[in-house]
């Protein structure tokens, strides 16, 4: 097994990554968001857990007789049984497999998938420990309804025990500076740990204090990324709950 990186003596020793948990769900905001950890986890010496949830409350929604599922593009209703539903999930864990296979094909890294059932939220949050980073997609499978940001990705933002990095497949990555509110870097908050420095630059301070005034600033951002911590993240959502969705840059969320 390879070691982490081991600073000069003398020096604080870095913060180092214990685990990197990707959660997928098949939807190619997944796909990207597991990119994105598969790299991670590569440059930090870091296993990757790989979770995929089998949704216990979908699964009892099928069992009401009048449960029926509509189709994205076609209109068209089909009754809605756990045998059809069962058989969806099946398919897509295979995809999940495959799309697991292929992110890390060719590289020395440790992995595995861990497949669970009940609620997705509960059973995401139930693995996750304070050490861990948390990669999610924005919008996951709600993507088919456009680019808002998903009620689970917004639920894990918020409540997980760890640091939360939100990716965004709409946009292409470009390494440049991770941006900050310019009020926690004057707060002496820690402006990024140590293990973003392998996919971002330096802190670049953004005089903003309202959701609105972030959006405009990051309107046209191609590179980078933006750090909020959960506080920060809370006010602002409360002032605009489409923000997040509206940023096009990977997003960090730390406690």
């Amino acid at each position: 097994m390879t070691k982490p990186d081991t600073p000069p003596s003398g020096d604080t020793p870095l913060l180092e990554v214990v685990r990197v948990l990707a959660l997928l769900d098949a939807s190619r905001h997944s796909q990207a968001a597991l990119a994105a950890a598969v790299d991670l986890a590569s440059r930090r010496h870091a296993e990757l857990v790989a979770v995929y949830v089998e949704d216990l409350d979908l699964l009892s929604c099928a069992a009401f007789p009048f449960s029926c599922e509509i189709g994205a593009q076609s209109g068209v209703t089909r009754p809605l049984t756990a045998d059809t539903l069962e058989a969806s999930i099946a398919r897509q864990l295979q995809r999940v497999n495959q799309a697991l296979a292929l992110a890390v094909a060719g590289r020395d890294l440790r992995h595995r998938l861990e497949v669970s059932r009940g609620p997705v939220v509960g059973e995401a949050l139930a693995k996750a420990g304070a050490g861990d980073v948390l990669v999610l997609g924005k919008t996951g499978t709600t993507e088919r309804w456009g680019t808002r940001l998903g009620s689970t990705s917004r639920r894990l933002i918020l409540e997980a025990p760890c640091t939360v990095l939100l990716w965004d497949e709409r946009h292409p990555f470009r390494r440049g500076p991770l941006r900050m509110l310019s009020q926690a870097q004057s707060n002496g908050e820690r402006a990024i740990p140590d293990w973003l420095t392998a996919l971002f630059d330096g802190p670049s301070p953004l005089p903003v204090r309202h959701a609105r005034e972030l959006e405009k600033q990051l309107t046209r951002a191609d590179t980078g990324g933006l750090l909020l911590h959960r506080t920060e993240l809370e006010q602002l959502l409360d002032e605009d709950p489409e923000l997040l969705a509206n940023v096009p840059l990977p997003i960090v969320v730390v406690a």
